[in-house]
């Protein structure tokens, strides 16, 4: 057994982990890499034993502007060991060493742990806090649309889906808790382009999901726009509209909070004093920032 690690670009290495990744969540990093969207700030820490990744902890580079000030975050994803080699402490291996290596270089370390794992992790020293999420008054939902729709940019031109890339890169910011280097992690969940929406008037692109409930996820515009702005070209009729990030300050007065926990899905844990303002600022990690 051998340990590996930042080997996103070794086809040999990337397809086993895969498998694992395959196996154990139902997904895979194939079309994301090789689709370009892939930058580096992702990267696997591996046991292999008889060519096949048995356990792995992966290290998510993130910067975020939070409150004004940069920090330079951990977040810690793809947690999984298979099932032939677990109860045999390969996953906390791991994640001692990955700790090890970042925790005096970062201004904190956090991860979105299962709720069947609390007990692991907090053997690991990593503690439990409760994050806000935001949802709109419902009389700025039930506001007269304005006529300019946002419209899906699945079917549009490349040179749409371009300028879509460049502002993934470079928008401005509509969040007081805002993903700098968004543009891995917002491509791995928008490369197909089908939750992607553009109203062209106002020169701005959402990322928007529709269901029981409007999920708006992202917001990007060269400059920053109002956020009743954007929400007056989205037709959200009697749904219920939560944000999926933490709103600018400017806009927080269309906007309620909810104390979460992570529900039924999992717990926010944290090493590093920086991280302790996510509850106390009622701060919420963008869902597309999510590893």
């Amino acid at each position: 057994m051998k340990l590996i690690s930042d080997y996103m670009r070794d086809d040999t290495y990337r397809h086993i982990l895969n498998d694992l990744t395959r196996k154990t969540f139902g997904f895979d990093f194939e079309r994301w890499v090789t689709h370009g969207y892939f930058e580096g700030d992702y990267i696997p820490y591996s046991f292999v034993e008889e060519g096949k990744i048995i356990s792995n902890v992966s290290v998510n580079r993130m910067q975020f502007m939070q409150k004004g000030a940069i920090k330079n975050y951990i977040q810690i994803g793809t947690v999984m060991t298979d099932e032939n080699y677990r109860k045999r402490g390969l996953a906390a291996r791991l994640m001692k060493h990955v700790v090890e290596e970042y925790e005096q270089v970062c201004d904190g370390i956090y991860l979105f742990g299962d709720l069947s794992a609390l007990e692991f992790y907090q053997k690991m020293d990593f503690k439990v806090e409760n994050q806000y999420r935001y949802y709109l008054k419902d009389e700025i939902c039930n506001c007269e649309n304005v006529g300019k729709e946002f419209m899906s940019i699945k079917d549009m031109g490349d040179e749409v889906k371009k300028n879509y890339l460049d502002l993934v890169r470079s928008s401005a910011y509509h969040s007081s808790f805002e993903q700098i280097n968004k543009y891995g992690l917002q491509m791995f969940y928008t490369s197909s382009f089908g939750n992607v929406y553009f109203a062209d008037d106002i020169g701005c692109f959402i990322v928007l999901d529709k269901g029981e409930n409007v999920v708006l996820k992202s917001v990007l515009c060269k400059e920053r726009v109002a956020l009743k702005d954007v929400l007056q070209r989205i037709d959200i009729g009697n749904h219920k509209c939560r944000l999926g990030f933490t709103p600018h300050d400017e806009d927080m007065n269309i906007c309620i909070s909810e104390v979460y926990d992570g529900g039924k899905d999992y717990r926010l844990f944290y090493r590093g004093k920086d991280l302790e303002a996510i509850e106390q600022d009622k701060l919420y990690f963008p869902d597309l920032s999510h590893a």
